[in-house]
């Protein structure tokens, strides 16, 4: 039988930042409510959490980045909301932020979750970050998704770390 690591959301011990980018400020406060309270859910300590305002969805990477060779944290949710205009900036915006973080991600082993919006309309972003629903419930919100994801993949490299110190 094959030998299985289960993804499961236990945060208890973990240091967790989460950056939430200012634009479209209404829409992240929700998506950092709801990390928070999913954090929390998973058992992160109040103390563990480190919490950082960020210009916008760009410089996401840029703060991951310093936060990984710091060394402070063992996992990143990373919030932010991109809406498209009339010009090509939102796709750029979008792909420097998303394969940054997973250029951060890769290069440094910190799981980051992302729980960044791109949406056509400030409608649809408000939509996937629970406005309608209430803000923290699940499957509406992109910031409960980023943090549990954050969160199971620390505990997953926990439990890889455990399985190499036993093997």
């Amino acid at each position: 039988m094959p030998e299985t690591i289960h993804s499961l959301p236990d945060g208890a011990g973990l240091k967790v930042a989460v950056l939430t980018a200012r634009w479209h400020g209404e829409v992240t406060a929700r998506l950092e409510i709801a990390a928070l309270q999913t954090l929390r859910e998973a058992g992160v300590a109040e103390d563990d959490i480190l919490l950082l305002e960020i210009p916008g969805a760009y410089e996401l990477p840029q703060a991951a980045s310093w936060l990984a060779r710091d060394g402070s944290v063992d996992a990143i949710v990373a919030l932010g909301c991109i809406v498209r205009g009339e010009t090509p900036h939102f796709d750029f915006v979008a792909a420097c932020c998303a394969e940054g973080l997973i250029q951060v991600a890769l290069e440094s082993g910190i799981p980051i979750g992302l729980g960044v919006i791109t949406a056509d309309t400030v409608a649809q972003a408000e939509a996937r970050s629970g406005a309608h629903q209430g803000v923290g419930t699940k499957g509406g919100n992109k910031g409960v998704e980023a943090a549990d994801a954050a969160v199971r993949m620390a505990a997953t490299y926990r439990a890889l770390e455990r399985r190499g110190a036993t093997s």
